[in-house]
């Protein structure tokens, strides 16, 4: 057991305790009492309006179940009327527009890629932080961009040809000459078809740089006689460099395994160090060391004197959603308290060094949470109070906070203009992510019936309207020019060329960002926003009227006369198992929270809880209308556990669950799948945080 340490009726972990009262306190102005008092008086005073609203989900759940079971015939209109009857709609209010303030240009103003890391992987931090400036030679040489992959470790001058021809092409698509192509052009004489795109010049060592702007974008063109690849332009270019993750997510929630004080307190020094500025990770690269840190901003000459441009991603925090406690604070009846509760005054006052100083993240003094998993507006006004007491508690200016609101669960998607409305001062982000959104959809709807495959659900109405109804509603709402409508990860980061082709329906779609999993790729997509002037866009979707609708948002993707082979069947649920047993024996054995998980085909895709989360409920959802039997799944899981086990045969600190099945890490596995019908919401983090405390414990003996 760790030590703990009394502090105003709150039992705290000691290791927390010294974090905070040593390293992230000191010269905000807040003193340790001040802030512990404040913490307890948080804790005792929302704690149970927390447990209260996960109760009235069960509530509502149930009567859902229930509804299900007496009326698989009813059509949707009483479909519709039942939600209504019991709260789950709720009635929608007036037009109106958020009133949100001080919101950074990232955000409001200049679309483009968004990157969500890991906050307790200081190195992916620092790659995400500094990822908003990329090479795009960099990134279309070093990846299956161009439809292969580099052969062999030096230079090719035959790919060189190729990045150069394809940067040329998308010079002349996005930034055109006056006169002629960008494969001729003459860099001592560049004239732009529209002039207002070169915005000025720099000199970095022996590079002379050309700023133009595209969409808002910045992109430096590097003349540099001494590069390799310049040797072989006819212009002398060596680089294009686009500004590229205009934003950057650090998560404490769904791509992290934080389960304890000792967990939190590596994420919450991540975020300090960020947050200071002083963030610092040693990285061995090619046989070499080197310290990596935060990247300094850009300095120009422009005609109308010099420009400074941020060097920096804007950093945005995730938090954790209202399901989960942390056993790092007690409270005083001696329960762990809501690990959000902690989360929002804990990094609020990380950020409060940045507030502080001059050149941070936010140029506005402003602090953006991403806060994910809420149901129904109730549950964003109670997040709203919360941040109130926060800056109450820490002097903060109302509305310093700035929320995101992700709209991953169903109830919140049938919801939207209301959830919005419910943090109108605050909001500055809403999205889609139709993993987490289809394992609530799932859960939800449970007893209506099995679920077609996981494949088939993009094709379905529901998640078009899904997708089309957060950015028309988004949009209806005043957000363009104050908060960003964004859309999900691309999944496949080994897959730049499908991305190429596939993302650009983000930017397309209105989104004025989307998620993507490397630096690499935030280059590579940055490219699609050259392309699609999303803001000009959004004003043509306004005046376009609504696109999608509440009936087929509500269409439940409820399998009509299931006719599946055997073989269809024993697929699906192989390939569910395997997902799930990739990424779970990693979250449990390594503490990994997010990683790339080879599937059947050995294509690695990026997982995390929200992926874990549709795989474990559509199995669950065919074992309960007995589509597979327990002893078929079962059966799979062990199959797919040995081909996980191959996968994994190089890795020093991987565990194998073969032969004998009974390791911890399949043990959770298993237990998302045959419990998962009864997890809170379908929720994956209760199993899986039981799981990773018991090996833990085991270790610690």
């Amino acid at each position: 057991m760790a030590e703990r340490i009394n502090k105003h009726e709150l039992q705290v972990d000691h290791r927390l305790v010294d974090f905070l009262e040593n390293k992230a306190l000191p010269d905000t102005g807040i003193s340790a009492d001040h802030f512990w008092k404040s913490f307890a008086n948080l804790v005792h005073t929302m704690g149970p309006r927390n447990v209260a609203l996960l109760k009235k989900r069960e509530e509502i759940q149930d009567q859902v179940d229930a509804w299900h079971l007496a009326n698989r015939t009813a059509d949707a209109d009483a479909y519709q009327a039942f939600l209504r009857d019991i709260g789950y709609l709720v009635p929608e209010g007036p037009d109106f527009e958020i009133e949100t303030t001080n919101v950074d240009p990232e955000i409001a103003l200049i679309p483009g890629p968004q990157l969500v890391v890991p906050i307790n992987n200081a190195r992916f931090a620092l790659n995400a932080a500094n990822a908003r400036w990329g090479s795009l030679y960099d990134a279309l040489y070093g990846t299956d961009a161009l439809g292969s992959v580099a052969a062999g470790k030096g230079y090719d001058p035959d790919r060189g040809a190729q990045v150069i021809a394809w940067g040329r092409a998308h010079l002349d698509a996005v930034a055109p000459l006056a006169n002629g192509s960008w494969t001729d052009v003459d860099m001592d004489a560049l004239a732009l078809k529209d002039p207002a795109q070169l915005v000025g010049h720099a000199t970095r060592g022996a590079a002379k740089i050309t700023l133009l702007r595209v969409n808002g974008l910045l992109v430096e063109i590097h003349v540099d006689p001494s590069s390799q690849i310049a040797g072989q332009d006819s212009a002398g270019i060596s680089d294009i460099v686009l500004e590229s993750a205009m934003s950057a997510i650090m998560d404490c929630e769904d791509s992290v395994a934080a389960v304890d004080a000792e967990d939190k307190v590596e994420a919450y020094g991540n975020w300090l160090g960020l947050m200071k500025g002083d963030l610092a990770q040693e990285v061995t690269k090619g046989g070499k060391t080197f310290t990596r840190t935060l990247k300094g901003d850009r300095s120009y000459d422009t005609a109308d004197g010099p420009l400074t441009a941020k060097g920096r991603s804007l950093m945005l925090v995730r938090n954790v959603g209202h399901l989960m406690t942390n056993p790092a604070v007690l409270d005083r009846d001696g329960n762990e308290v809501g690990e959000g509760i902690m989360d929002a005054i804990v990094t609020t006052l990380i950020s409060m060094h940045d507030l502080a100083r001059e050149g941070g993240n936010s140029v506005h003094g402003s602090m953006y949470v991403v806060k994910p998993k809420m149901h129904g507006p109730e549950e964003v006004a109670f997040a709203v109070e919360i941040f109130d007491m926060v800056e109450d508690a820490l002097g903060l200016p109302r509305n310093t906070v700035k929320l995101g609101i992700m709209d991953e669960e169903r109830r919140t998607s049938a919801n939207l203009k209301e959830c919005i409305r419910a943090a109108k001062s605050r909001v500055a982000f809403i999205n889609t992510g139709f993993l987490d959104r289809t394992g609530d959809e799932i859960h939800t709807s449970m007893e209506a019936g099995p679920m077609v495959p996981k494949g088939e659900m993009k094709g379905l109405p529901w998640i078009t309207s899904y997708e089309d109804r957060n950015v028309d509603i988004g949009l209806a709402c005043g957000l363009q020019g104050k908060a960003q409508i964004g859309k999900g990860m691309w999944a496949m980061p080994d897959l730049m060329a499908d991305m190429l082709v596939a993302k650009i329906a983000h930017p397309k779609s209105g989104a004025n960002c989307a998620w993507v999993p490397s630096p690499t790729a935030a280059t590579l997509h940055a490219t699609h926003y050259h392309k699609v002037d999303v803001l000009t866009l959004q004003n043509e979707i306004k005046a376009g009227g609504a696109r999608g609708s509440l009936d087929d948002l509500l269409t439940i993707p409820v399998a009509v006369n299931p006719q599946w082979s055997q073989e269809v069947i024993t697929t699906e649920v192989e390939n569910n198992a395997q997902g799930i047993l990739g990424y779970v024996v990693r979250w449990i054995d390594q503490g990994v929270g997010c990683s790339k998980v080879p599937d059947v085909h050995d294509v690695g895709l990026m997982e995390d809880r929200a992926t874990c989360r549709i795989s474990s409920q559509a199995l669950a959802n065919w074992l309960h209308h007995d589509v597979v039997t327990e002893a078929e799944v079962m059966d799979a899981m062990q199959k797919m556990a040995v081909v996980v086990d191959a996968q994994n045969a190089d890795d020093p600190f991987y565990r194998p669950m073969a032969p004998n099945f009974d390791g911890i890490a399949f043990q959770a596995a298993c237990d998302l799948v045959f419990q998962g019908r009864i997890q809170p919401s379908g929720y994956t983090e209760p199993v899986l945080h039981r799981r990773r405390l018991e090996l833990k414990a085991q270790r610690n003996h």
